[in-house]
């Protein structure tokens, strides 16, 4: 049986503990990602390329949106790779993305394997 020292410093412990960890800088970096085809048809193989992971979807119909929650580790280009409705596969590069960067970037698929990227991110540290 536990003495009333032994729960009020538990009861202390689990109030102070998430204040701590706060205060210590715990933060999880997040991008929301959104990309939409607007390329004119289906297209097949969707892969969304950052640095150290991707995503991506088995086929997304004309006027879809795919939405994806990424968190980046380490610094590099992004790049989508997708197979267009004739069945010519392409591959556009983005912006480049580092680490701790959190916010939103929405990537437009355009016709003739083109794309705008529209990055809403933190500064790079």
């Amino acid at each position: 049986m536990m003495d009333r020292c032994g729960i009020r410093r538990e009861i202390l412990a689990a109030i102070l503990l998430p204040a701590l960890l706060t205060a210590a800088g715990c933060h999880s970096y997040h991008v929301e990602t959104t990309v939409e085809n607007r390329t004119g048809g289906t297209i097949h193989q969707l892969e969304v390329d950052y640095p150290s992971a991707s995503f991506g979807a088995d086929s997304l119909p004309v006027g879809a949106y795919f939405h994806y929650r990424i968190q980046l580790r380490g610094n590099g280009p992004l790049k989508v790779l997708y197979t267009a409705s004739d069945g010519h596969q392409e591959q556009v590069n983005g912006p480049t993305l580092a680490e701790r960067q959190e916010g939103r970037l929405e990537i437009v698929l355009l016709p003739a394997g083109k794309a705008e990227f529209y990055p809403h991110l933190s500064p790079q540290f």
